[in-house]
């Protein structure tokens, strides 16, 4: 059975992530491992000689209680959607977000991380320096990134970009069996600029190689590339957009940009980061 780190602060923005966690949790028979961490402030034990300890404590125990109080919320959530029976394990941990997320990975034998961003100050940040983006340096397994306004619906169309790289075939082949399992189409989409180093025959190869699979591969001439993409997004109807670490930099140049607004209005959908192998 696959597992899923699931980071959680219980924001709105990761409460409707654990939805689409519980979801995608179905689609791949995997079992979901929530993670709360907390950081105890520094404190100068001159100033604190008697109750030093006990201040920390009382940190600890206080953040244990909101943790339990947090859970029956979620399994209530999953009771609602008819997914009880997902097996939901707990993280507590004390110190840096990322230092326990790695840890977590490596000690649970993590397949997969989902977590929420909120609002458009997240998506400007997507890539340069958040949490997010943190994680999606360190951890190297597929992070699931969800807006706090893209509401779970039932996966029908993955996009997936690719430069018909060879490496890039390792990942679409992930991308199909997680489409497989929920009868979902896979749209491929290179954007061939006018400096495109692409051979027609290396795009017909690929559609060769794939045309067992329910995968549609779309090659639009275009020095337009954010705008291009954007558009695949918005009249392709696609449910999740898939993309390989090779393209941060791609990222980065969106979110920072004045399409910020219109991808966090318009374009909500979950981004699933793949890493390049």
């Amino acid at each position: 059975m696959k597992k899923i780190l699931f980071p959680t602060d219980f924001s709105e923005a990761a409460t409707n992530a654990f939805v689409h966690a519980l979801e995608f949790a179905k689609i791949v028979n995997a079992e979901l491992v929530l993670l709360h961490t907390f950081e105890i402030p520094v404190y100068d034990s001159q100033f604190f000689p008697e109750n030093y300890a006990s201040i920390y404590s009382s940190i600890e125990l206080a953040k244990f209680e909101m943790f339990k109080d947090e859970i029956p919320k979620l399994r209530t959530i999953a009771i609602e959607r008819n997914l009880e029976d997902i097996v939901i394990k707990h993280r507590l941990m004390d110190g840096d977000l990322i230092y326990n997320l790695k840890n977590a990975v490596e000690e649970d034998k993590i397949d997969f991380v989902i977590m929420g961003t909120s609002g458009v100050s997240d998506w400007t940040k997507f890539f340069t320096g958040s949490n997010t983006s943190s994680v999606i340096s360190e951890v190297k397994v597929p992070v699931l990134c969800i807006p706090v306004t893209a509401k779970f619906h039932k996966i029908k169309v993955i996009g997936f970009t690719t430069r018909y790289r060879e490496k890039d075939k390792t990942e679409l082949r992930k991308v199909i069996e997680i489409a497989t399992k929920t009868n979902a189409k896979v749209k491929c989409l290179y954007v061939k600029t006018s400096n495109s180093d692409v051979l027609a025959t290396t795009i017909k190869e690929w559609e060769n190689e794939f045309k067992g699979d329910n995968v549609e591969f779309l090659v639009l001439p275009s020095d337009e590339v954010k705008e291009t993409i954007i558009d695949f997004i918005l009249y392709k109807d696609i449910d999740i957009l898939t993309t390989i670490t090779h393209k941060r930099s791609f990222f980065e140049s969106i979110f920072e940009s004045s399409f910020t607004k219109k991808i966090a209005k318009e374009v909500s959908v979950p981004v699933l980061v793949m890493h390049e192998t």
